[in-house]
């Protein structure tokens, strides 16, 4: 696994930029710290903008072979999701998909990719305000439940009467992707219900879809299926 300068950028309710750059082990979940060259030292975006709001995303999440997710994280819980980007390849300015104002201790944790890797990123926020990210990884072809990266939890156990309001998904596998080209909503009789399909980081920017949500129940599941 390669180390990659990872960067982002966002703007204050009080115009300012928060510029941020850290080198980051790909394959594995870290801190994206602020920059030192605007700041005196790499702090996290908590610490360098306690009581600020995060208006707008100037540069998501973005490395050099793309980013499978990115979150603030509040007392080890998802905060907010952030979409997340390849270098060259990203769509900007964004909305932030929250409002909340910053707190000491927040941190934007990133997941950079290998350029081959197969993690599937599914992110989901509910009309309750709660925001997910459930993840895996196909290795071969399959049928594959997504988990919760926190709790380790399905779609179902996670998100019990909760109403999917805002989602979307990333993934490498293109073709390879027989669920919907992402993935599946399957009910506790195990009949599709709701889905999205997948965007590769490295070809386009995220696609937020409020299309294809549903109510989740207990026994449901996320699916991703693969023919390779």
């Amino acid at each position: 696994m390669a180390n990659v300068a990872v960067q982002a950028a966002f703007k204050l309710n009080t115009g300012e930029i928060v510029d941020m750059k850290t080198t980051l082990q790909e394959g594995t979940e870290g801190e994206l710290l602020t920059s030192t060259k605007y700041s005196v030292s790499a702090v996290s975006i908590g610490t360098f903008a306690e009581g600020k709001v995060l208006s707008q995303i100037i540069q998501p999440p973005t490395c050099l072979n793309g980013a499978s997710y990115a979150y603030i994280d509040r007392r080890g819980e998802i905060l907010c999701i952030i979409p997340v980007a390849v270098a060259g390849i990203q769509d900007e300015p964004l909305p932030m998909l929250r409002s909340f104002t910053l707190q000491a201790g927040d941190t934007l944790r990133v997941m950079a990719s290998t350029s081959a890797s197969k993690l599937f990123s599914y992110n989901a926020i509910t009309s309750g305000g709660i925001h997910s990210i459930f993840t895996v990884t196909p290795t071969t072809a399959n049928d594959y439940q997504v988990t919760h990266i926190k709790s380790g939890q399905g779609l179902g156990a996670s998100l019990t009467n909760q109403q999917i309001a805002c989602h979307f998904a990333t993934s490498v596998q293109d073709g390879a992707l027989d669920s919907a080209g992402g993935l599946l909503i399957l009910s506790d009789r195990g009949l599709p219900i709701g889905g999205v399909a997948a965007t590769n980081p490295q070809k386009l920017p995220h696609q937020k879809s409020y299309m294809g949500g549903a109510v989740i129940g207990l026994n449901f599941v996320g699916r991703v299926t693969t023919n390779a």
